[in-house]
């Protein structure tokens, strides 16, 4: 069975260079990077190799990148540690209605320990409004957080602009950039962001590593007490093997950045297609300027998105919607942007990558065609 796998948000493959890279790791060079003797110093090595190429990524030092789990523990460091440092100064956190699970779980957790937590609605591109978050602010705002880039419908949020609103304010300011790295450029002193959360398996990467980059400057206290492993940050072992592959997919995707627009523009060729063969079915969600170049959430009218999929399954890709007991239910996403359930449980989401051709692209749709027909 041919597949074609158009699921590149949800987790990438591992690069090839990456593996290369990382082998050395499994076979040779097994000391611990904490220690000083002969097997430690490989390690040690290639452990600081890679804080240099995740920072020059995002335009940072390597002094500013520690090593995490992944986006979920990032985000989670910086949410939890910012309220429980600075508490005397407020417990007041602005956000979006949009976010990953991974930053509203903490701030719900936040919330049953004191914090005030305002959710920033969206428009129906999925983007937030800088004069929404401004008459959000108050004297006791301590922390905003917005994300990069959003996973499902790809929408960029206008981050420079509430970067410099944050400095203006004297507020912290950080962004979950899990899926805007490798695919836009990130620029960490060009958006005044303080806090920037890195999860590795999207960023063609292993799953079980990521990264936080933590201003100079900026005070955050260790999320994982133990001994003083990254400048006393981040306690435990680091996991070298991982660390060298997020590393070196790092190096790649800064060098990827240039073929960007290849990309973007088989994913509007895609659109292109699915609306040729889907006339007057097609509804595009998302932002069509400020958006991902290789994301594309579209719904397909009077249909039910995981009903093509299942019926499809050569395809590999998500949908924006669940079906229970004949009830649909959109993503908290979709409801944010206003998105009916009439509109929206046809939706599907297909994010494209670096190994993506424009020939699985026309066998996707024709699939499509000859599938739902």
């Amino acid at each position: 069975m041919k597949q074609i796998y158009l699921d590149y948000n949800a987790s990438t493959p591992i690069a090839p260079e990456v593996v290369e890279a990382m082998t050395p790791f499994l076979t040779e060079h097994y000391g611990n990077p904490s220690t000083t003797h002969y097997a430690a110093v490989e390690a040690k090595k290639a452990v600081e190799k890679a804080r240099e190429q995740v920072a020059l990524l995002i335009g940072a030092s390597k002094e500013e990148i520690i090593f995490t789990s992944g986006g979920s523990e990032s985000n989670n460091h910086v949410i939890k540690m910012i309220f429980e440092q600075n508490q005397y100064k407020g417990k007041h956190i602005i956000t979006t209605t949009i976010e990953h699970p991974a930053v509203h779980a903490p701030l719900r957790y936040l919330e049953q320990k004191g914090a005030e937590v305002t959710y920033i609605p969206v428009d129906q591109y999925g983007q937030v409004s800088i004069s929404a978050i401004e008459k959000a602010i108050r004297p006791d705002t301590i922390l905003i957080t917005v994300m990069h880039a959003n996973n499902e419908v790809g929408t960029i949020q206008p981050i420079e602009q509430i970067g410099k609103l944050a400095q203006t304010h004297d507020i912290l300011f950080h962004t979950d950039a899990a899926q805007s790295l490798g695919k836009v450029n990130v620029d960490v002193t060009k958006l005044g962001i303080d806090f920037l959360s890195i999860a590795g398996h999207k960023l063609y990467a292993p799953k079980g590593v990521g990264a936080l980059y933590i201003r100079m400057g900026r005070q955050l206290n260790s999320y994982i007490h133990g001994a003083g492993h990254e400048n006393g940050q981040r306690a435990g072992t680091e996991n070298v093997l991982l660390i060298v592959g997020l590393g070196k997919a790092c190096e790649i995707a800064k060098g990827f950045l240039g073929q960007i627009d290849k990309i973007k523009g088989m994913k509007e060729d895609f659109l292109s297609m699915l609306k040729e063969a889907f006339p007057n079915e097609i509804r595009v969600n998302g932002h069509t300027i400020m958006c991902l170049p290789n994301t594309l959430n579209v719904s397909f009218h009077g249909r039910i998105g995981q009903e093509i999929l299942d019926v499809i399954p050569e395809i590999a890709a998500s949908t924006g919607s669940a079906c229970h007991s004949g009830e649909v239910t959109l993503s908290p996403v979709l409801q944010a942007m206003g998105v009916t359930p009439e509109e929206g449980k046809g939706t599907i989401r297909f994010s494209l990558g670096r190994y993506t051709t424009h020939r699985e692209l026309t066998e996707a749709v024709d699939l499509l065609q000859e599938r739902l027909s």
